[in-house]
């Protein structure tokens, strides 16, 4: 708690010394008058505050109505600035609203950055620090923007250094440690003495908040060699200030004679009473804590307690009071006096209640629960639950933290770095840029040129099939040309030359009568009937080489379809239309209809588990109808994702622009549906073969 104090005086005391920083000079009349306005309003302390306000809102109006937009922003600045110092929360919380969005647009960083700090400050002063860091942070994105110079690097460093303090109030130990480490570098650049005391005696804070009591120590030593440096007035403060630290960094580490012989320096200091009373008072009680600690005098510590806690009573402070009370709590317990003992802690326990002081809270609840057994339970009860509350609001507030600071902490710290050596690391760093470039194209473009291969791929592997389906369909020609040839010299060579013959014996017959020729004849009739069976005969062969036609669609579907039953064990069963024309098919549908009973029957063997499997394919009024329905163990449709098999089905479907059904229950085995409209690209010889199948049976 007493680090939390620090730090609201110290916030409070870096957000009032830019004042000077927001006072502008301009020889202009109207904006003399918006100065003297806001002059009047800040140091006219006995007009009435409504006045005070007035003179602001006619400063206001003015800077609007300048046609120097900067100049304007500059003094809607001062005028913010001057309604915080009223104070009148709404007034500055307005104009300051105003100069954020103008300042933005007009690209006015220092302008920008200034009002997130002072918006930082005013909520830092009301306790809401997790919006104070927001903008801090703000306002140090605003001045990295600004030409690098002194004042520009100082303005960085202060937001550093306070977004620091913030984050260690909240045990955000590392986030404070990276910032108020980034922040003491540039003040050491800048040679700025009294800040880097600040940064080191802040480091020393953060240490001991981790428990890290050498470091702190280190720090603190490190933080007193520059206080000679600082203003004369501001020495009897940090000095006082330093020892404190130094003895509280002893006590916590059990060093008690070092820590009482620091905390007597301390005491002894006849100013610090005078000056500083609630900094004697923690001293008191520190002190009466290690001599209860270290020489055992229960006496001497609990007439140091008294005199601290009379103090605080006289002061009204009550942020060490809870602390004194449960010190004192402590040693009436160590003398055996457990009702008195039980009775300070209780007190204690309600101003750290009231003062919403929870790491009192927790250390008098730890009191309570061993010196009150009755309620012992209670109190353990009281202590878990506040201490998991409180590391979860820690836990909270560093996660918000981290999350503000996400976008600039990695890139302000190069930054720094950078600024320092660019002049050694540009080229390595453009060509690091390059190199990196380079590789994500070069990696894309493989990426890229990957799927185009795939594509290819997959795209003749389709012609593939065609081929081979067209290779097929040529094969057949060429046997049905051959089978023609082999008639044509079957009736050219035979049954031609036959009746060409009779032709000729009869013409030589025709006019005689005798016995020997009308037998001749009858011998020739004889004749021409055995042709006319021959004839018969092969329009017979004819007849039935037209039906058995030899479909290549169909072979290609029963290879696949018994390679996969000799492979799986699976039976299968294809029936199909005998009457549809399946080779004058498109290709597409020709293609994608064996793709999807090859990948229908996988599905069957890596997942139905099923002993029988039937395929059909037929027509279904105008369009072809495709079913494959095994007796596997199913699914159930509605729940879970469809796998990449089911998904390649639909995507096959979908290029033939047909239609996909799936009915499927577990324990009842898989139906699946595909319809594909009939297209034909043979469709005149289609006719034609329907028509000589016509002629030869008649």
């Amino acid at each position: 708690m007493e680090k939390r104090i620090l730090i609201v005086i110290l916030l409070i005391l870096l957000g009032c010394n830019k004042n000077s920083q927001k006072q502008a000079v301009s020889t202009d009349p109207d904006a003399a008058q918006i100065d003297s306005w806001i002059r009047i309003a800040q140091d006219s302390v006995e007009l009435p505050l409504e006045k005070r306000k007035d003179l602001l809102q006619q400063a206001k109006d003015k800077a609007l109505s300048l046609p120097n937009d900067s100049i304007g922003i500059e003094k809607l600045s001062n005028i913010s600035l001057a309604y915080r110092n009223l104070p009148d929360s709404l007034g500055f919380r307005e104009t300051n609203k105003q100069v954020m969005e103008l300042a933005e647009n007009s690209q006015i960083h220092i302008v920008l950055g200034n009002s997130h700090w002072d918006m930082g400050y005013l909520f830092s002063k009301h306790g809401v620090l997790d919006s104070a860091f927001y903008h801090y942070q703000k306002a140090l994105k605003s001045f990295e923007q600004l030409p690098s110079n002194n004042t520009s690097d100082g303005l960085e460093a202060r937001m550093l250094y306070i977004m620091g303090r913030i984050q260690d109030s909240y045990k955000d130990y590392l986030g404070a440690e990276i910032n108020v480490t980034a922040a003491l570098r540039i003040f050491e650049d800048l040679n700025d003495k009294k800040r880097i005391y600040n940064c080191y005696n802040m480091l020393g804070v953060i240490a001991s908040g981790m428990d890290d009591r050498d470091k702190a120590l280190e720090f603190f030593e490190k933080a007193s060699t520059y206080i000679e440096y600082v203003e004369e007035s501001d020495q009897a403060e940090f000095i006082q200030q330093n020892q404190y630290n130094i003895a509280h960094e002893l006590l916590k580490k059990d060093d008690f004679v070092s820590a009482e012989k620091v905390f007597n320096q301390l005491l002894n200091n006849e100013t610090i009473k005078e000056e500083n009373i609630d900094l004697y008072s923690l001293a008191l009680t520190s002190q009466a804590y290690t001599i209860f600690k270290g020489e055992k005098d229960d006496e001497k510590a609990k007439e140091l307690l008294q005199r601290a806690i009379q103090i605080n009573d006289s002061t009204d402070n009550t942020t060490d009071q809870p602390r004194a009370k449960q010190f004192y709590a402590e040693i009436l317990a160590h003398e055996g006096d457990s009702t008195e003992a039980i009775q300070y802690a209780k007190e204690s326990r309600a101003l750290a209640q009231e003062t919403y002081n929870n790491e009192r809270l927790t250390e008098v609840l730890r009191l309570l629960t061993k010196l009150d057994k009755e309620n012992a339970l209670a109190y353990s009860d009281a202590y878990y639950d506040l201490n998991e509350t409180i590391k979860e609001e820690e836990r909270t507030k560093r996660d918000k933290f981290a999350r503000i600071r996400l976008e600039t902490d990695q890139v302000i710290e190069e930054n720094q770095i950078l600024s320092r050596e660019k002049q050694i690391w540009v080229g390595a760093v453009l060509g690091l840029i390059i190199f990196g470039m380079a590789v994500l194209i070069i990696v894309s473009q493989y990426i890229h040129n990957n799927r185009l291969k795939f594509r290819q791929k997959q795209q003749e592997s389709n012609h593939e099939i065609y081929n081979l389906m067209l290779s097929q369909q040529g094969k057949f020609e060429e046997g049905k040309q051959l089978e023609q040839k082999r008639i044509s010299e079957e009736l050219h060579d035979g049954i031609l030359g036959e009746m060409l013959g009779i032709r000729l014996i009869l013409s030589g017959l025709n006019d005689r009568e005798d016995a020997a020729s009308v037998e001749q004849r009858a011998q020739l009739i004889e004749r021409l009937r055995e042709v006319e069976e021959e004839i018969r005969t092969i329009s017979h062969e004819l007849n039935h080489a037209s039906y058995e036609k030899f479909h290549n669609f169909i072979v290609s579907l029963e290879d696949l379809i018994q390679g996969i039953e000799k492979s799986s064990g699976i039976t299968c069963s294809f029936t199909y239309d005998n009457k549809v024309s399946w080779d004058n098919l498109l290709g597409d549908i020709k293609i994608n209809a064996y793709r999807i009973v090859q990948e229908s029957l996988k599905n069957c063997v890596k997942h139905a588990q099923c002993q029988r499997v039937d395929i059909a394919f037929g027509m279904n009024g105008e369009k072809l109808k495709l079913t494959v329905i095994d007796d596997g163990v199913g699914f159930d449709t509605t729940k879970g994702k469809r796998g990449i098999g089911i998904r390649n089905i639909i995507s096959r479907v979908k290029k033939v622009k047909g239609t996909f059904d799936i009915d499927s229950k577990k324990g009842y085995g898989t139906s699946i549906t595909v319809t594909i409209p009939s297209k034909y690209i043979e469709l005149e010889n289609s006719l034609n073969e329907a028509t000589q199948k016509h002629v030869l049976n008649t």
